[in-house]
């Protein structure tokens, strides 16, 4: 059996149309559960659903103001210590388990400052001893009490600070004992520590090490042996979730600058399920307006078109959730204003279409010089769009351009909608009007 072109091309779009309802549906509508598919690929995991990301401003959560205090440091190194921190604090909100979340630097003369936004965060008193403190880490021996052994001592007394800081240790990630895959944590020291933490483990040989964040012992773990590479393994009766939070203490006292709090503001996630409820409610209402419009004023051509549109928001929804897409309310106006734009190639079509016909064309011959002479005006606003919304997104990090989240959110959601667009709009309608449509070459 042999397929013309568009039936080929259209059973392309069928698959992705069927590949795209999997990836959006949710895995139980009602009493019928979709059957998944178990299939992994990096962070991509399609053996169950995949969830729509969501912004601070939709989903809730907490919005934080750090100021860094640079009075220690050069003015020449002011702006890299400002990134260091920036990297170390998104490290530790990483493996505070925040996903979607957020962190930009914003600097006015002498003020620097870093903003988080972390959305979903209901504790933010255990956030803010994470990510705000000063936190200071010293690795410290304890203070033995006659008569009493080392670990009884270590309980009860004070300890002895030595030169090796949380300013030596690179960084501290959960992993696994080899033996029995029980939860742990391994530790990564700086070229400046390694001699530090070599000489401490020889010279302590059974004895505990204590590690302090702002004077509270953190751990106590007792060295096996000397250790001079400078990676170590914390082992314990770690649950995972005990692991990771004691990881993301350790990584906390390595910040390059002090940072104080100026403000803090929860966001409740009343606010966003209100302000996506009227975003989704102005969408259907704007979907439909044009779908009507379209239907009334070009007939089939328009009821081609509105099932390209309504693709369109099938195709551009997946792939929000694959890249994954964190949706705020700016990127919500930004896909509104997309579906707008998502029939302005059809009517440049159109309108071709009816010129040719006009002319004294064969409805056939019409459909795809319509096709053909419109794509060049297509294609100019279209680039021009796209231009405008990368200067907006300002993917170069330029200083001199935008760097608000909002507003580089909206211009994501515009960028994407306006490249589907141009799909559903020249592949997809084209091949449904080849199938479906019959024109007629009389003249109006």
């Amino acid at each position: 059996m042999t397929f013309s072109k568009p039936q080929k091309t259209s059973l392309g779009v069928l698959i992705l149309v069927i590949i795209s309802l999997y990836i959006i549906l949710p895995a139980k509508i009602g009493n019928f559960s979709i059957p998944r598919i178990n299939y992994k690929w990096g962070s991509l995991d399609l053996s169950k659903e995949i969830e729509l990301k969501q912004g601070l401003d939709i989903k809730g959560g907490l919005q934080v103001v750090l100021k860094a205090e640079m009075k220690d440091i050069s003015l020449a190194d002011r702006t890299s210590a400002l990134e260091s921190l920036k990297n170390v604090i998104g490290r530790r909100v990483d493996l505070f388990g925040v996903s979607e979340s957020g962190i930009k630097t914003a600097v006015s003369g002498n003020d620097f400052r870093l903003i988080l936004e972390l959305p979903g965060v209901t504790d933010s008193q255990q956030a803010l001893s994470l990510i705000g403190q000063t936190a200071q880490m010293v690795f410290a021996l304890p203070v033995y009490t006659p008569g009493k052994t080392a670990s009884e001592s270590a309980t009860l007394t004070d300890f002895r600070s030595t030169d090796l800081t949380g300013a030596d240790l690179q960084r501290a990630t959960v992993t696994f004992e080899s033996q029995d895959r029980s939860p742990a944590v391994s530790l990564t020291f700086k070229d400046s520590g390694k001699i530090k933490f070599a000489k401490l483990t020889k010279d302590n040989i059974g004895k505990p090490i204590a590690i302090l964040l702002d004077g509270y012992p953190l751990t106590m773990p007792t060295v096996q042996t000397e250790i001079i590479d400078g990676n170590a393994i914390i082992t314990g009766q770690f649950t995972t979730d005990e692991a990771k939070a004691l990881s993301v203490q350790l990584n906390a006292g390595a910040l390059p600058v002090p940072v104080s709090i100026l403000s803090q503001k929860n966001i409740p996630a009343t606010l966003g399920a209100d302000s996506i409820k009227k975003s989704i409610t102005a969408g259907a209402i704007g979907l439909s307006m044009v779908i009507f419009f379209m239907i009334v004023y070009y007939g089939r051509l328009g009821f081609i078109a509105s099932i390209g549109l309504v693709l369109y928001g099938i195709f551009t929804l997946a792939l929000y959730k694959l890249i994954p897409v964190v949706l705020s309310l700016p990127g919500i106006a930004g896909f509104l204003l997309s579906v707008g734009m998502a029939v302005d190639s059809n009517i440049l079509v159109f309108e071709r279409y009816k010129e040719e016909i006009r002319a004294g064309r064969d409805w056939q011959v019409g459909l795809e010089l319509a096709f053909g002479r419109a794509w060049d005006s297509i294609k100019d606003a279209n680039t021009a769009t796209v231009i405008t919304g990368l200067i907006l997104f300002n993917p170069l990090e330029w200083s001199f351009l935008n760097t608000s989240g909002s507003v580089r959110g909206f211009a994501l959601t515009l960028i994407l909608g306006i490249f589907i667009s141009l799909f559903t709009g020249i592949i997809v309608t084209r091949n449904l009007l080849r199938l479906f449509f019959k024109g007629t070459t009389k003249k109006t």
